[in-house]
């Protein structure tokens, strides 16, 4: 199956926009109907990723007080209440995730999306587990290490359903990515893409997010995801509004996923004021964040944000996705090296641990993904010997 197929019946679609890559749990650089990127959807990836590295070093309790030697509370008086909301990043990449995931797929065959997508989350991805694991197993090391055959079931990148112990704490959100993958590929990409299609797809999975949240079965939960539907769609909705801003059925995916979508991050997130709580989160810090994350995305959706064009930015989209995977518990070390056994103040402590991660990212994206990534996805989207011609395929 090559591009898609629109019957006579049907109206015509608007030309497609060009394909771009997208590296979990936010896309890499996006491009718009007239072929440049848009570059501000890197720099808002970066913002994402910077906020959930600030929640991990001191937003939350658990492992990171180990790093600091006492509770980031502590540590960063006044920002630990600011950087606890850090944990919302992972819904703004989940907005851009399906801004970008439809672009993707748009007009795109069913191997081509697969090959795509394989190819830009795997090669970082192992070697992340990989240096990950050798650096927890150090003597010097006392964070807890997984043992070595759940090291090697993390390379599947299927260890949460298998109940495995995890090797990289941000590996849920991978979990996430690839269940909202798998069910646009199905209804979308493999029948091929169309306006009609994309809005039956946001209604049905929103629709059928909301019954699965009433039926109270485990199976619908972990395949409709109710609490990162609304935030996936919202998505892809803006996506709609990128290709017509006129559009009234897109617009109003938007709305809807954003209603339900503040609805399950206060939900889930929100915490009573409480004297012993690391951070208090109030719901309406929550629903701006969330605001946040849908406002930014749907200022790119209809171009207010082309003037921020620097090329700077699209160097930042390709550390993204690197630094994301390793910044959690790679950083714990780095931390606890420079605060505890240099004793560098906790604010130059955390600058430096940001800069570390985001120059190991740079590593990981010059001598891994950019080699490799190529690679892969022709690998993987070689056409069978039996594979009837491009021009005879149909959706």
């Amino acid at each position: 199956m090559t591009e898609t197929v629109v019957t006579k019946a049907r109206s015509q679609p608007a030309p497609a926009v060009p394909a771009q890559e997208d590296t979990p749990p936010g896309p890499p650089p996006a491009v718009r109907a007239t072929g440049s990127r848009l570059r501000a959807l890197d720099g808002l990836r970066l913002i994402a990723a910077l906020m959930v590295a600030a929640y991990h070093y001191g937003g939350r309790g658990g492992d990171v007080t180990q790093s600091w030697g006492r509770s980031a509370q502590h540590e960063f008086p006044t920002l630990h209440t600011y950087f606890a909301y850090g944990c919302l990043g992972v819904q703004v990449f989940f907005v851009i995730s399906g801004f970008v995931i439809c672009m993707s797929g748009w007009g795109r065959p069913l191997k081509s999306f697969f090959a795509s997508r394989a190819s830009r989350l795997l090669p970082a991805y192992w070697v992340a587990i990989v240096l990950v694991t050798a650096v927890f197993a150090l003597p010097a090391v006392t964070f807890k290490a997984v043992s070595p055959s759940d090291a090697l079931v993390n390379l599947t990148m299927l260890q949460q359903p298998l109940g495995v112990d995890r090797v990289l704490g941000v590996c849920w959100t991978l979990w996430a990515e690839i269940r909202f993958y798998a069910l646009f590929a199905l209804l979308v990409v493999l029948p091929g893409a169309s306006r009609r299609r994309v809005i039956l797809f946001c209604g049905g999975w929103i629709l059928a997010a909301a019954i699965a949240q009433g039926a109270h079965q485990p199976l619908l939960d972990i395949v409709l995801m109710p609490e990162y539907a609304p935030f996936f769609v919202g998505g892809v909705g803006l996506y709609l509004v990128h290709r017509d801003r006129r559009d009234v059925y897109a617009w109003g995916i938007v709305a809807v996923s954003w209603l339900i979508g503040q609805h399950y991050a206060v939900r889930g997130l929100w915490n009573a004021a409480d004297p012993h709580a690391f951070a208090h989160r109030t719901s309406f810090g929550i629903m701006l964040v969330v605001t946040f994350g849908f406002v930014a995305v749907a200022a790119i959706a209809l171009g207010w944000l082309h003037w921020a064009n620097w090329r700077w930015l699209t160097v930042a989209g390709a550390l993204t996705y690197p630094f994301y995977l390793v910044h959690e518990h790679l950083g714990w070390v780095v931390i606890k090296v420079l605060h505890r056994d240099l004793r560098v103040p906790a604010y130059g402590t955390f600058l430096l641990t940001v800069a570390l991660m985001l120059l190991l990212a740079w590593l990981m994206n010059r001598y891994v993904e950019k080699p490799l990534t190529p690679r892969m996805r022709a690998a993987l989207g070689k056409a069978t010997p039996n594979s009837p011609p491009a021009s005879q395929s149909t959706p």
